[in-house]
């Protein structure tokens, strides 16, 4: 009953917010217990976070809820104080959102790597190949099809910087951009037999559902680190920044990198934790 009249208010404020120009997002931080993390669908499909933040939830005061997106769509709900704090891959993306104001506290929380899978028969050759880049060249001007996340996620944009370092401009019958999560697109490639790139958390989450298998893994271009950053609330005072830092430090602490590092799948780690500075 409690929570129902707690969500009724919520509700309520919501709509009264809207009709005076205020987002509705800013009706949930009315509940200062209430944090709001954006991040992407790999740390949600991998089963990580239903893994670690009920451990979170238990330790402290805060309820996290999760906005699973690409990373591009995280980042801007995070710009738009439309989250608390934002887990993402892209290094580069977050490093311009950082130098724009947006964030505060970006901290490393740990890595894992991209992988390409695709059918056993494997027609593009990759097996035999070691470079990324030139597996990439092999799918192109084979005309293999190539399925892309095409959402402007980490994954998404770690794959344009592959074509561009190919030095093609991914187009044509061959390659299809989904707009969907890593785990549908793994699905669709599997369904198609079709080639893609997916994050290793994802693919060790689902891969028993699949018929694709990994060609080509382990060149250092496919390394895929993860951060977090807290929205800034100097730009968003309405944000949950004591949560959002909570979070963070919770994150980065022993126990929380501790946690990571122990989260498998069939006795497979999915997720490294980050040494602390100095390590």
């Amino acid at each position: 009953m409690e929570a129902l009249r707690r969500y009724g208010f919520l509700l309520l404020l919501a709509t009264v917010g809207g009709l005076f120009g205020l987002r509705a997002t800013d009706a949930w931080t009315a509940d200062a217990s209430i944090l709001r993390l954006a991040t992407t669908t790999s740390t949600d499909h991998s089963g990580l976070l239903s893994y670690l933040l009920p451990v979170f939830e238990a330790e402290t005061r805060y309820t996290v809820h999760v906005l699973a997106v690409g990373t591009g769509k995280a980042l801007r709900m995070a710009r738009d104080g439309d989250a608390d704090a934002v887990l993402v891959h892209a290094r580069a993306a977050e490093d311009r959102f950082m130098a724009a104001g947006y964030g505060i506290d970006r901290r490393d929380v740990m890595y894992n790597d991209f992988i390409l899978v695709g059918p056993g028969t494997d027609p593009a050759g990759l097996r035999r190949l070691t470079s990324v880049v030139e597996a990439y060249r092999h799918i192109a001007l084979g005309g293999h099809l190539f399925i892309s996340r095409g959402d402007d996620s980490g994954t998404h944009k770690k794959e344009s910087e592959l074509w561009q370092a190919a030095g093609i401009e991914p187009r044509g019958a061959w390659y299809r951009e989904a707009g969907q999560g890593m785990g549908r697109v793994l699905l669709i490639a599997g369904e198609l037999d079709a080639y893609t790139m997916t994050d290793r958390g994802t693919w060790l989450a689902l891969k028993e559902k699949l018929p694709l298998e990994v060609l080509l893994a382990g060149d250092p271009p496919l390394h895929n680190q993860y951060g977090i950053i807290a929205v800034n609330p100097e730009r968003h005072p309405h944000v949950n920044h004591a949560g959002a830092k909570a979070l963070i430090e919770w994150l980065t602490s022993p126990s929380g990198q501790r946690l990571i590092g122990e989260y498998r799948i069939n006795g497979e780690r999915l997720f490294h934790p980050n040494p602390a500075p100095g390590e």
